[in-house]
């Protein structure tokens, strides 16, 4: 069987009060329709953290999962910065 191309995100947690849990805000750039100006786009995912070991403010790459929850679908895979 074939390795399986999963899509993997960079993006900064932004909380992780849940157990085993962070929530990861992930921004990207998009060009307006009308304007052509381009305009800052986030949206938060959930993501499941085996070690707990993100805090706030880490910027982390996570990728595409099973659903592990109702709301998670995403893993982490490493955290690229820590925070300071």
């Amino acid at each position: 069987m074939e390795g399986k191309n999963r899509k993997q995100i960079v993006g900064k947690v932004i909380s992780n009060k849940m157990d085993k849990t962070v929530v990861v805000e992930i921004e990207r750039m998009m060009m307006h329709p009308k304007y052509h100006k381009f305009v800052r786009k986030t949206k938060k995912v959930k993501s499941h953290d085996e070690r707990n070991e993100c805090s706030v403010g880490d910027i982390v790459l996570i990728e595409e999962t099973r659903p592990l929850s109702k709301e998670k679908r995403y893993r982490l895979v490493k955290i690229v910065e820590k925070v300071k």
